[in-house]
């Protein structure tokens, strides 16, 4: 999965688009000038590869690429407080927050985006709010319902980042965070939210933490067998798609250049790997790797928007505005 430099489709971008080992672009907020130029730019998209993936990082709060003409999503840390601590009602209005943010990508006909933040708020900035709460089960319960809003839209949910960011203070975007804790601190704390959204078969797709646990294994999470084919596929039973989380962020880096770093998340299980915001990354990947003779065995492609579906919620013309007044509603 690549992404896009402006606000169309460049002519290399175009060569690279068509590109076999290219599944989906990644969208951010240097791509959105408005949502009418949004529209054509995924249509522009489409023309060259209909079937590519089209996502994007639209979580609410302070990660939400899109703004003017689209509902300002509320943090998901801000929910439960905004219900004044009642479950019950977070887990209602999560569940609205989670349908108008997905409806609104797929009228665009973006197919995804990679939420539900599933870590556990602890000591992570990076984190922080985007997390829904500082305990794992209240973690599970509101971001279930978060994610059949989703659902009810026709998008998949993408849970992050495996098997829990919150308790490391370190930003893998800028740094390489180390996390000393035994694994069943790991496993009966931060992994937890992950373990019952599987195991309820609520989740169609993980992404792992560019984090070290070293006291489990010396590769971070997004490179290791251990943690995607040991933990993630056997114990877990978990059967969607892997996704590695940018491998451009310096808590890629453990695993060397970007020749290291993609074949190493193969090998340790990803399904599709993002390279963003490095056109060169891109270019050397495309020209200079040499991939994998068997594509991986659960193919991102089958996470697309289900539009059909979609064009069903879009007429659900009292349920959108009850759900935009909603989220205007809850405040930090």
């Amino acid at each position: 999965m690549m992404d896009l430099a402006g606000l169309t489709v460049s002519k290399q971008e175009t060569e690279q688009l068509r590109h076999p080992k290219v599944g989906g672009i990644i969208l951010f907020s240097r791509n959105f000038e408005n949502k009418s130029q949004l529209i054509e730019l995924v249509k522009e998209v489409r023309r060259i590869r209909p079937e590519l993936l089209i996502a994007v990082d639209h979580e609410g709060g302070r990660v939400q690429r899109f703004r003017d003409g689209f509902s300002a999503i509320p943090a998901m840390g801000d929910i439960l407080p905004a219900a004044n601590m009642d479950l019950t009602l977070a887990k209602q209005w999560a569940k609205e927050c989670g349908f108008l943010m997905a409806i609104e990508l797929l009228a665009c006909d973006i197919d995804l985006s990679f939420a539900p933040v599933l870590d556990v708020n602890g000591i992570s900035e990076v984190i922080g709010k985007r997390s829904f709460s500082p305990e794992p089960e209240v973690v599970s319960a509101i971001a279930e319902q978060f994610i059949i809003g989703m659902n009810d839209a026709g998008m998949a949910a993408v849970g992050k980042h495996f098997p829990g960011h919150g308790s490391v203070a370190a930003d893998s975007h800028i740094a390489m965070p180390v996390d000393s804790r035994a694994k069943e601190a790991v496993e009966a704390f931060d992994m937890l939210p992950f373990k019952q959204l599987i195991s309820q078969q609520q989740l169609q797709g993980v992404m792992p933490a560019h984090v070290v646990y070293s006291a489990i294994d010396p590769n971070p999470a997004g490179f290791s067998s251990y943690w995607l084919q040991t933990v993630l596929r056997q114990e877990l039973a978990f059967n969607g798609v892997i996704f590695s989380d940018d491998l451009g962020m310096k808590g890629a880096s453990f695993a060397g250049d970007y020749l290291g770093r993609a074949k190493a998340a193969l090998d340790a299980g990803c399904d599709m790997i993002l390279v963003c915001n490095d056109p060169l990354g891109v270019h050397t990947l495309l020209t200079e790797f040499v991939w994998p003779a068997d594509e991986p065995l659960h193919t991102a492609l089958a996470l697309k928007g289900n539009l059909t579906q979609a064009n069903v919620a879009l007429a659900q013309h009292e349920r959108i505005k009850a759900a935009q007044l909603l989220v205007a509603q809850i405040k930090p």
